[in-house]
C-alpha cells in the first residue's frame, strides 16, 4: 500500500504519492553524446540523479556527466513560479516547527500552491519539479548530486565559465559537464558561506569554513583575488570517520603497525602524522584515535572541523575569525591550546600545526600531555626542518618530547593511486656532540611487495616494557592479542566507527570477554 507521508491538502484531499524508484519509471535517461563512449554509470539518487563516466574519443580523456530530470518549457516555467512563490510562503508556523522533517513541510507547501494555481500537473511532472525544489531549498543547488556522490573526494570550481573538476576515487582527476555563469556562481558561493556560518563579500572575499555535513570549504569571492571570478574547493569528508579496520583493509597500515599505535596510545605516547596534501594525515589521526581509552578526557583543536570521535569525554574546540567591529574577538589555535592546557586533558588532538601554536604543542608534550597532530611535509627530515624554522620555530630540545612520527604519501600502485604509510620513526634523543636529532626507524614500506617491514627494534616498546615491568614474552603476547582483535574485526566485517569503538572500549574494560569471542565479535555489539 502506498502511503501519503505529506498529510492532507488544505481542502482535505490526499497528497499524491511520492516518487518510488522501485515501482515508478526513472526520471532520467542515459544519454551518450556523439564523440563519446560510455565507460561506467551509477545512480547517485536512484531514478533521479545518474552519473555517466564518458570517454571523449577526440581527447581520450574521461569525463563525469551528471544527468538530472529534463524539464519541458511548461515545467521550467512552473518551477520558476513555484520557486518564487515558495520564498514568500516558507514562513514556518508553530505546527511546521514541531514537524522535524523539513522535506514534508516543503512538499506540503508546494502542493498547496499547485492547488491555488488550479493545476494538477500529473505524477511525472510533479516528481521532476519536486526533485528540483528539494535540490534548491534543502540541497546544494546544481552541485547537490556531487555532494551526494560518495565516490567524490574533492570538488573544484576554478572560475566563471570553467567546467567543475573532481577528484574521483576510481577515475582520479576528472572534468565534469557542469559550468556556472557569473551570477549563478556568485549566488552559490554566498549560499555555501552562509550555510557554513560565515560571511563572504567583496570586502572579505576569502573564506575557510566547514559545511554542515563536515566537508571543508575554501572559497574566494568575485574577481578581487581570483582573476577568473569566484572559485571554491570542497574537500568532502565522510559523515563517519575512517576506522583502523578500514585502513587495514585499504592497506594503508598493517595490523602490526596499528597494534603498535594501539599500545603507544594506551601508554601515552605522542604522535605526529606527516605527509603532503591528500596523503591521509587527518584520516589516520581520526582512525588511531579509536584506541584512546574510554572515559579519558580528550580536547581537540582545529581551525575547520575534521576530527570526529565516538568518545563521551571529548571537548571539540574550533577557532573563530575576528568579527568586524569587535576588537580582539578572534580566537586562534594558539588561544585554544593555551585554554586546553588548563582543562587537564589526557589527550590533546590538534588538527594541523601551522604557526606559533606548535611551540605550545611541544611544550605540552614536555609537560607530560599526550598529543596527536598532523604536519605538512614530504619527509621526516623536512618535517623537523620545518618545525625548527619560521613560522613554527620549535626549539630542537623540545622536539625530542615527540615519541612517534608517521610519514604518509599518496602513491601509484599500477594504474591506481593509493595511500600508504612510508615509514614510522621514533625520536630517540638529541646527540650531545652534534646537536642533531637521533631517530629510530620502526617500520619501513617495501614498494615491491606492497607491505610494511618491522625493523625489529623499538624504543617505544622498550619504554613500555620498562614502565610496565613486562618481559619480552609479555610484550609479544600483548602485540599478538591486539593483532588478533584487529584481524577478527576485519574478518567479521565490523568496520563502522561506532561499532569499532564499542569493541575497542570493551577490550579496555574486559579483554577476556573480547578475546573469548574472536570468532564472532558481532555478538558483543548491542
Amino acid at each position: 500500500m502506498r502511503i501519503f507521508p505529506f498529510g492532507k491538502r488544505s481542502d482535505g484531499a490526499d497528497v499524491p504519492p511520492p516518487y518510488d524508484p522501485k515501482t515508478d519509471p526513472p526520471l532520467v535517461e542515459e544519454v551518450v553524446p556523439n564523440d563519446y563512449t560510455l565507460l561506467d554509470r551509477y545512480w547517485v539518487e536512484e531514478g533521479r540523479s545518474l552519473v555517466c563516466i564518458l570517454r571523449d574519443t577526440r581527447t581520450g580523456q574521461p569525463e563525469y556527466h551528471l544527468l538530472e530530470p529534463p524539464l519541458t518549457s511548461f515545467e521550467h516555467e512552473l518551477l520558476e513560479r513555484l520557486h518564487e512563490d515558495l520564498r514568500d510562503v516558507l514562513v514556518l508556523s508553530d505546527e511546521d516547527l514541531r514537524e522535524a522533517d523539513r522535506r514534508q513541510v516543503l512538499l506540503r507547501r508546494t502542493d498547496d500552491l499547485l492547488q491555488e494555481y488550479g493545476l494538477d500537473p500529473g505524477p511525472e511532472t510533479r516528481w521532476r519539479i519536486e526533485y528540483y525544489l528539494l535540490r534548491t531549498f534543502l540541497g546544494w543547488s546544481r552541485i547537490d548530486g556531487l555532494m551526494k556522490d560518495e565516490e567524490i573526494e574533492d570538488i573544484s570550481c576554478d572560475g566563471t565559465g570553467v567546467p567543475l573538476f573532481l577528484y574521483h576515487r576510481r577515475y582520479r582527476n576528472i572534468r565534469t559537464n557542469l559550468v556556472f555563469s557569473e551570477n549563478e556562481l556568485d549566488s552559490l558561493a554566498i549560499a555555501l558561506a552562509q550555510r557554513s556560518g560565515k560571511h563572504v563579500s567583496i570586502g572579505s572575499p576569502v573564506v575557510d569554513a566547514t559545511l554542515p555535513e563536515g566537508s571543508r570549504l575554501q572559497l574566494t569571492f568575485g574577481r578581487e583575488v581570483s582573476a577568473r571570478g569566484t572559485s571554491f574547493t570542497i574537500r568532502k569528508f565522510r559523515p563517519e570517520p575512517f576506522t583502523p579496520v578500514e585502513l587495514l583493509a585499504l592497506g594503508t597500515f598493517s595490523a602490526e603497525e596499528l597494534s603498535y599505535f594501539w599500545l603507544a596510545i594506551e601508554n601515552n605516547k605522542s604522535l605526529l602524522f606527516i605527509g603532503g596534501t591528500a596523503s591521509g594525515k587527518t584520516t589516520s589521526l581520526n582512525a588511531v584515535s579509536h584506541f584512546i581509552p574510554p572515559l579519558a578526557k580528550v580536547v581537540s583543536i582545529e581551525d575547520t572541523r575534521e576530527i570526529t570521535l565516538y568518545h563521551e569525554n571529548w571537548v571539540a574546540s574550533v577557532t573563530r575569525d575576528t568579527v568586524a567591529g569587535e576588537e580582539g574577538s578572534g580566537i586562534s589555535m594558539f588561544d585554544l591550546l593555551k585554554a586546553a592546557m588548563r582543562q587537564r586533558p589526557e589527550y590533546i588532538l590538534v588538527g594541523e600545526v601551522r604557526g606559533r601554536e606548535a611551540q605550545t604543542l611541544f611544550q605540552a608534550m614536555n609537560t607530560g600531555h599526550t598529543t596527536f597532530s598532523t604536519l605538512h611535509a614530504g619527509s621526516i627530515d623536512a618535517a623537523i626542518h620545518r618545525l625548527e624554522n619560521e613560522p613554527l620555530e620549535v626549539p630542537r630540545s623540545t622536539i625530542q618530547a615527540l615519541d612517534i612520527a608517521s610519514l604518509q604519501a599518496l602513491i601509484h600502485r599500477g594504474t591506481e593511486r593509493v595511500r600508504r604509510c612510508q615509514e614510522i620513526v621514533e625520536i630517540a634523543a638529541v646527540d650531545p656532540g652534534t646537536g642533531n636529532l637521533q631517530v629510530n626507524t620502526v617500520f619501513e614500506y617495501d614498494p615491491v611487495q606492497d607491505r610494511m617491514r618491522y625493523t625489529g627494534r623499538s624504543l617505544v616498546y622498550a619504554r613500555i616494557m620498562e614502565a610496565r615491568g613486562w618481559t619480552r614474552d609479555r610484550l609479544e603476547e600483548e602485540i599478538r592479542v591486539r593483532v588478533s582483535v584487529l584481524e577478527a574485526l576485519a574478518a567479521a566485517g565490523i568496520a563502522e566507527s561506532r561499532a569499532v569503538s564499542q569493541i575497542l572500549h570493551a577490550f579496555a574494560i574486559d579483554r577476556e570477554q573480547v578475546t573469548g569471542h574472536l570468532d564472532d565479535l558481532s555478538g558483543l555489539l548491542p
